[in-house]
């Protein structure tokens, strides 16, 4: 692990832990130690800890000087009240939970966003439906309305109690009650603690502290490398075909957005372009793609990047079965031989053949699919691989690994990229990669990116399909405001005129997203630099309630505050953080608190805060057309005044990593809009900045 050294350093204290005098199947009485590697993170490891965790698996170092940038903040909580206990060979942790405090995270839940009171296993799999903690990305840290947050950096099945189990040794015991008198009486009664079981006999826990919850979340994504700055292509629209098209079909496709005058800078080919797939070649279909570089080439020259679907797993006796042979483990994905890329030398023969057959010929990037679940067809817990790692192990890694591969052989190249994937876990904040799956509810994927934002995820509502063209407009919209506008039309070839009457408004928005990427790149520059999610919970804005259950609405960067509509709805209800806010469309003043608004059908309802800054660019179908020197109108909301951090590079490489960037300080004081201060060594800066009062 590139960091492990930052664990020797001289800042440390002993906590004790509950006395085990009386649990005989536990170790002795314990003792945390604490070390102090960074700024507001603490680390102890209780038991034997392996080495084989998510962190390492992810294999990104901390962000050092963006950590110590946050400077030191004192942890709100007493870490003596943490419990380490080694029980049989597993490893219980109980943490302390004050009365009125909520907790919030554990990865990507689609239904709750505050977790209080639940009771679920954190474990890698397809959504089922149910907020059981079996998702795609189950991830074991959570954050505390008191200002802190906890990892426990394991690659295992997780059991966890938030506020559900009640301890003898409890210091706020809840009250005893008779349910034959007493109308009081709870089938769950209160509890002061949560409490975690991990199947290993140690583990790593890793406190976070914060002025507030934000800040907990900025120091847990520096800590796992950082947020991701996806290549400004990227952030245009994109579009999968049906699994079985051939060069012919993706180009006629490419032909019908530029017809039809709509966004697109993503094609993305499903299964077909594989000359076998579930298990996969890796090779093109000869019939399908006779030459893809050309034809790639061609595309390219036209604005259209490509993206690969894949799975992982390796048809028999093909190319890279043959060479994989000795790094597979004991059981088969629909025949498929399953690869172990936690060894290097596995992981080096995949990139050698990407690298050749993909990469070199210009594709972009890659769909990693399947690397979650269901139980029925992948491997079961008890598999075995070469590395000496177990199903359960591999199975809560595994699209880690499948990102990590991926990624370092694009940074090679000095080649931003930016996919999908339907698995991930803590440590894969840095991964260019958005997660997706098969479910389909339009109301739980907006919770599913309320509560990404708590976790060092990105998570796209993708648009499949609508049941009217009322529906089609409406997840249109949202997936506009979201970290990748996708249209998955792999099963029945949908395109964004599908619904003719409906068509206007799905271009407008579309359009919205295009102008909107000058802000929308600025604050993903942010998640790179600052640790900041770049689409966040309400519950993360400063002032506002945390006890309040909102998981239909969110932020999208500091400014924009996206209030989606769903099918059926006139009027929704919008809670706003404290202070004025604005109608982003018109200016007006939208109102204070809680507001009712009339839903209309050609527009996603966005609000904006006194003072708040919005850069916008005309309208362009592709994010080629995208220039420093293009006309770039700075909107300013309200009378409050305030700043903003406008973000730009060349939109491709990772130059951006040593300097090669410019960061334009927009301000606004009274009536006068400047740039005071400019940072980086690029020459990447708007040239020509308008500023357009619009709250008059």
């Amino acid at each position: 692990m590139k960091f492990n050294a930052l664990f020797l350093l001289p800042f440390s204290f002993l906590l004790t832990t509950c006395s085990l005098k009386n649990s005989p199947a536990a170790d002795d009485t314990r003792t945390l130690s604490w070390s102090q590697p960074l700024p507001g993170v603490y680390i102890a490891k209780p038991g034997t800890p392996p080495e084989f965790n998510l962190l390492k698996v992810a294999g990104k170092a901390p962000r050092e000087e963006a950590i110590k940038k946050l400077g030191d903040a004192p942890v709100k909580m007493d870490l003596k009240e943490i419990r380490a206990e080694i029980v049989n060979g597993r490893t219980c942790l109980t943490f302390p939970l004050d009365k009125d405090e909520q907790i919030y995270g554990f990865g990507l839940n689609f239904k709750t966003v505050a977790q209080r009171g639940r009771i679920f296993r954190l474990h890698v799999d397809h959504f089922g439906g149910e907020d059981n903690g079996r998702n795609h990305a189950p991830v074991p840290f959570f954050v505390s309305s008191k200002g802190y947050g906890v990892l426990v950096n394991a690659a295992r099945y997780i059991d966890v109690w938030v506020g559900s189990a009640v301890r003898k040794d409890s210091k706020n015991p809840p009250v005893t009650r008779d349910r034959n008198t007493d109308r009081a009486w709870s089938a769950q009664p209160y509890s002061d603690n949560i409490e975690m079981v991990i199947p290993e006999p140690g583990t790593e826990i890793i406190v976070f502290s914060g002025k507030n919850m934000l800040e907990v979340v900025q120091r847990f994504n520096l800590y796992c490398g950082g947020g991701v700055l996806p290549p400004k292509w990227g952030l245009g629209f994109w579009q999968r075909t049906p699994t079985l098209y051939n060069e012919q079909d993706v180009k006629k496709e490419a032909a019908g957005f530029a017809e039809n005058n709509f966004p697109l800078d993503v094609v993305g080919l499903e299964p077909g372009w594989h000359s076998h797939s579930y298990p996969c070649s890796f090779e093109w279909d000869s019939t399908r793609f006779p030459d893809p570089e050309p034809f790639i080439s061609g595309m390219a020259s036209s604005g259209i990047r490509l993206n690969l679907w894949m799975n992982p797993y390796l048809v028999p006796d093909g190319t890279l079965d043959k060479q994989m042979k000795s790094y597979t483990g004991s059981h088969t994905v629909w025949c498929g031989t399953v690869a172990d890329y936690t060894i290097p030398e596995a992981r080096e023969i995949m990139q050698k053949h990407f690298t050749k057959n993909q990469l070199n010929i210009g594709a972009s990037g890659f769909k990693i699919d399947e690397v979650d679940g269901y139980d029925d067809w992948l491997w079961p817990d008890g598999a075995t691989f070469p590395s000496g790692h177990d199903g359960e192990q591999m199975r809560q890694t595994y699209g880690l690994q499948m990102m990590r591969l991926t990624d370092e052989i694009f940074r090679q190249k000095n080649q931003r990229t930016y996919g999908l994937i339907r698995a991930a876990n803590a440590g894969s904040v840095s991964y260019p990669y958005v997660i997706y799956n098969d479910y389909y509810s339009h109301k739980d994927f907006i919770t599913a990116l309320v509560n990404s934002g708590f976790s060092g995820l990105l998570w796209t509502p993708e648009l499949r399909a609508g049941g009217s063209s009322e529906e089609w407009v409406r997840r249109m919209q949202t997936v506009c405001f979201s970290p990748m506008a996708m249209i998955n039309a792999w099963a029945d070839g949908t395109k964004p005129w599908s619904f003719p009457e409906v068509y206007k408004e799905c271009q407008e928005v579309a359009f919205l997203r295009m102008r909107l990427l000058p802000y929308l790149y600025s604050v993903f520059a942010d998640y790179y630099f600052s640790g900041i999610p770049p689409f966040r919970p309400m519950q993360l804005m400063e002032g506002f309630n945390p006890g309040q259950e909102v998981k239909d609405q969110y932020m999208m960067g500091p400014n924009l505050l996206v209030a989606p509509v769903f099918t059926g709805e006139t009027t929704r209800k919008v809670v706003l953080p404290p202070g004025k806010w604005y109608d982003f469309y018109t200016g007006e003043l939208a109102g204070e608190g809680t507001i009712t608004i009339s839903a209309r059908p050609d527009r996603i309802p966005l609000f904006v805060p006194d003072g708040g800054i919005i850069p916008m660019i005309p309208a362009i179908r592709q994010t080629a057309e995208w220039k420093h020197d293009m006309p770039l109108q700075i909107n300013v909301y309200g009378t409050a005044g305030g700043s903003f951090r406008l973000y730009n590079d060349d939109g491709t490489s990772y130059n951006f990593e040593k300097g090669d960037y410019t960061l334009q300080k927009l301000t606004v004081k009274g009536r006068n809009g400047m740039v005071e201060g400019t940072e980086g060594k690029g020459n990447w800066g708007y040239t020509d900045i308008r500023w357009k009062f619009v709250s008059e």
